[in-house]
């Protein structure tokens, strides 16, 4: 076993830089796991209409949360409905 002797300032320096490490992951923990985009949100992020939107919900292309009157959509749904529908370039 050995013993490791520091000086009060690099402990102190070690003790700050290592507290500094644990907020930043204790903060990245806080953060939403999935962003939520309201119906305008959505509307303004594809360039759609509100009927489009309703027609996207209606016909189960996106999935969505409804609380009273205000519609939600997941970042994660959108970012989905987009990459099913993607179409790959075919010429070189």
């Amino acid at each position: 076993m050995q013993v490791v002797t520091l000086q009060s300032e690099a402990f102190q320096e070690l003790v700050e830089k290592l507290e500094a490490i644990n907020q930043r992951l204790t903060s990245k923990e806080k953060e939403p796991k999935d962003k939520w985009l309201d119906n305008q949100e959505l509307m303004q992020l594809l360039k759609i209409s509100k009927r489009t939107a309703q027609h996207y919900r209606d016909s189960g292309l996106i999935s969505f949360s409804q609380v009273g009157n205000k519609i939600y959509y997941k970042l994660s749904d959108v970012e989905q409905l987009l990459g099913a529908h993607y179409n790959k370039a075919f010429k070189k």
